[in-house]
């Protein structure tokens, strides 16, 4: 069952970062705030790189194990399947309204309600997760089931790798962008920049 524990961990990073941005997105608005763009870019990357690229297809690979253990929560097992299918164009929606943002500081309300339109998503995205897929497969799953699931979740995050064969170091990056976001979420704020 460690692959469960993987899930719930990378929910919590997640959920940090999309608080971190909603958080920061306010303040800017409300001027307490100076705008760190790159942080911003930094923090959608992240979104993409690793709950878009990295996160989904474990859940997949773990649903799929559940629907071959029961009919129960099919619709369910559905809508995140199509939801799971549809991430690159809302990640890209979300990355076209970043680099307008970027390259016009004026197109911070479009970002704003850019992001404020994923974050929300995900949200209910996780909600369903947590309150009806993930309670069937601790039901469901058998023995065999979290052997195999278990050694490919790890495998997985040992193998990962970006297009040009490097590792991305997640855990790193998670931990650069809580040392760049402002406080109480973070140990800033500082300046984002790239190493």
């Amino acid at each position: 069952m460690e692959a469960l524990h993987i899930i719930g961990d990378e929910h919590q990073s997640l959920a940090a970062i999309l608080h971190a941005i909603r958080f920061m997105l306010k303040e800017v608005a409300a001027g307490r705030l100076e705008a760190d763009r790159q942080l911003f870019r930094a923090m959608v990357h992240y979104l993409d790189a690793y709950a878009e690229q990295r996160h989904h297809p474990k859940e997949d690979l773990l649903f799929e194990r559940l629907a071959q253990r029961t009919d129960e929560g099919r619709e369910a097992l559905a809508e995140l399947a199509a939801q799971h299918a549809a991430a690159p164009q809302r990640i890209a929606a979300l990355q076209a309204a970043l680099a307008d943002y970027l390259a016009d500081a004026g197109r911070f309300a479009a970002f704003a309600e850019a992001f404020e339109h994923y974050a929300e998503f995900y949200r209910q995205h996780m909600l369903l997760e947590e309150d009806v897929a993930l309670p069937l497969v601790r039901q469901h799953l058998q023995a065999e089931d979290w052997t195999a699931v278990d050694a490919a979740f790890r495998a997985e995050m040992a193998g990962k790798a970006l297009g040009d064969g490097e590792r991305e170091d997640f855990a790193a990056l998670f931990s650069k962008l809580v040392d760049c976001a402002p406080a109480p979420l973070g140990f800033g704020p500082r300046p984002w920049r790239d190493e």
